[in-house]
């Protein structure tokens, strides 16, 4: 298990919400909901292990391994039960949890994420060209991905820190979750999972498309499905305002 860094938002005595990041991402990327989501939780934040902060151990880790780190985040401050909402990488570590850890969890969001993230030789291939030649030249391309063409005309300097935040991903650590993503694979699972859960996917998201969103609302016991109009991969900021509404009514802030 790694030790990750982490902050809290919000009432101490609140209902805690953990909030979990994109590959390439740490915390600060849920910076435009969080003062909205603390109204009434107690919001921790976390850098996936060797992203941010948080340390790297050794080995080659599995993304069972990366929702254990955040079972023993919790356990650390004697949080029992927690909702967990995650975006892409953080929603594969959600379903993780809601699997290996069902005791632990109230509600779960899953933004933009899937059963299963595309396939292992591309993972392995990407992991090996950022231990060769760093974030740099994989930055921007991920990026362009993340965002609408009309968003990032409109606000250059969000996708600047953006792309900010990936240049200054610890590669290794970046790698380390692209080889963990690469042998996740829930779907032959989903129907276990007995939290209350909210799937969101977004109507022009190319790295993780509807299509994924929809298997894993399908595939839950009573699951919702929101869509997001007119949105890439990284809604909770290109739809800000939309996101706080939905997750804030999904979890009975409204």
């Amino acid at each position: 298990m790694s030790a990750l860094h982490h902050r809290f938002d919000g009432p101490d005595d609140a209902p805690v919400l953990i909030l979990g990041s994109p590959l390439g991402a740490d915390g600060r990327v849920w910076d435009a909901l969080v003062p909205a989501l603390a109204v009434r939780h107690r919001v921790l934040r976390f850098d996936t292990r060797g992203h941010g902060r948080s340390e790297l151990p050794p080995g080659r880790p599995t993304v069972s391994d990366l929702a254990a780190d955040v079972v023993a985040l919790a356990d650390r401050y004697g949080i029992e039960r927690f909702s967990y909402a995650g975006i892409s990488l953080g929603g594969a570590i959600g379903l993780t949890l809601a699997l290996d850890a069902p005791e632990r969890l109230d509600r779960l969001v899953v933004c933009c994420s899937g059963a299963k993230l595309g396939e292992p030789p591309a993972w392995h291939d990407r992991a090996a060209q950022v231990r060769s030649t760093g974030m740099d030249a994989l930055a921007p391309t991920v990026v362009a991905r993340w965002f609408t063409p009309a968003y990032a005309e409109r606000e250059p300097a969000v996708v600047a820190d953006i792309l900010a935040m990936l240049r200054a991903c610890p590669p290794e650590g970046y790698a380390a979750c692209c080889d963990a993503i690469a042998t996740y694979d829930v779907r032959a699972r989903l129907a276990a999972v007995t939290a209350p859960t909210l799937v969101v996917a977004a109507d022009h998201d190319p790295s993780t498309p509807l299509a994924l969103g929809t298997e894993v609302a399908e595939g839950i016991p009573g699951a919702r499905l929101a869509v997001v109009k007119d949105a890439a991969h990284l809604v909770i900021v290109e739809k800000a305002d939309e996101m706080r509404q939905i997750i804030g009514d999904f979890l009975g802030d409204a």
